[in-house]
């Protein structure tokens, strides 16, 4: 390795990308794509990532297709596109390959509201109950997981379950909420939520639906109750992308992180596609952790080979076990 290169890489490490400068002569797009074939590495990214991330994406999905994307690929190196929790799953999944998270920083406000120590104490209390994690939760939370779920085979997994069988499910308590309705099982909740999906203002969306009357109302599970009850359909990021396209409406008021959007209209560029109104007048129904990722990150991390998600061996032989569990479900389901 040259000096110059150590050095950055040295620099890299102590302060971030922060001070790493780009020659702005040079097309990031196409040295991306000459990196990752240079280095045989895949791109694996969320339907919330910013347009230009996901263009540049070998795979582009919801939670449940990347981790089978990220167990079955043979790429040396796994960049993720995405938050640190999804790199956790495709790390535990794929041990010997390098898994690289272009800023270290994008985090999840659902996997950060299980802290792993006080879960313990809490499943403690509830002894002989199977815990359901959902993916979004840190690899701490995994190890002490029976079976993991996401929202696209969460209703399977709970019914996998004997029904002599109590259950916690964590950590997203609307989730949660949306299982019992949907299984009619009785469930101990952990209360986290996702601050994306708590923003969404049930009456600005009835004032939208009012101004778009033949529009669908379409959310994803994460949604507080209350703005559930008033979906037309509810479902996964790809159940909602499937619906859209199927459907033969025109117009749809969306109620998920707004990146999922770009997709939707590819997908369906003759329908009328609305994102659901947050509370507030920012744009907080957007992901500030999916949007910490960029396009000069994803250049730089294939670059240096760095950030790199590391987990200790117990986490990743512990922690895979509720994931593994999660993908025979899902497998057997023909999700």
């Amino acid at each position: 390795m040259s000096s110059t290169l150590q050095q950055a890489k040295e620099n890299l490490i102590k302060n971030g990308f922060l001070n790493i400068e780009i020659d702005k002569n040079i097309n990031l797009f196409e040295e991306i794509k000459r990196l990752k074939k240079e280095k045989n590495a895949i791109i694996l990214g969320h339907y919330y990532q910013v347009p230009a991330i996901q263009d540049l994406s070998d795979y582009v999905g919801d939670s449940l297709g990347l981790a089978q994307e990220a167990a079955k690929t043979d790429a040396d190196l796994i960049l993720f596109a995405g938050v640190h929790f999804m790199a956790e799953t495709a790390k535990m999944l794929n041990p010997d390959k390098k898994v690289l998270l272009p800023d270290l920083n994008a985090g999840c406000s659902l996997a950060n509201s299980a802290p792993a120590d006080i879960f313990k104490s809490f499943k403690a209390q509830h002894p002989n109950h199977v815990v359901v994690s959902y993916v979004n939760s840190s690899a701490e939370l995994k190890t002490m997981t029976d079976i993991c779920c996401t929202s696209s085979n969460a209703v399977h997994v709970i019914n996998s379950i004997p029904k002599d069988k109590g259950i916690i499910f964590a950590p997203d308590r609307n989730l949660g909420a949306y299982l019992i309705k949907e299984t009619g099982r009785d469930m101990i909740l952990w209360h986290g939520v996702c601050q994306v999906h708590e923003m969404f203002s049930w009456e600005k969306i009835m004032a939208t639906m009012a101004e778009h009357p033949g529009a669908d109302f379409i959310a994803h599970p994460e949604c507080e109750p209350h703005v559930l009850e008033i979906a037309d359909f509810v479902g996964s990021t790809s159940q909602l992308l499937k619906y859209v396209k199927n459907t033969d409406k025109k117009e749809f008021v969306v109620a998920t992180e707004p990146g999922i959007l770009y997709k939707m209209q590819k997908d369906s560029p003759e329908k009328k596609l609305i994102s659901a109104p947050p509370t507030t007048q920012c744009a907080c129904n957007e992901c500030p952790f999916m949007k910490m990722n960029t396009v000069e990150k994803l250049y730089l991390a294939l670059k240096y080979e760095l950030p790199e998600v590391i987990l200790e061996q117990s986490v990743i032989d512990e922690g895979r076990v509720c994931i593994d569990r999660m993908l025979e479900i899902s497998k057997k389901a023909g999700l």
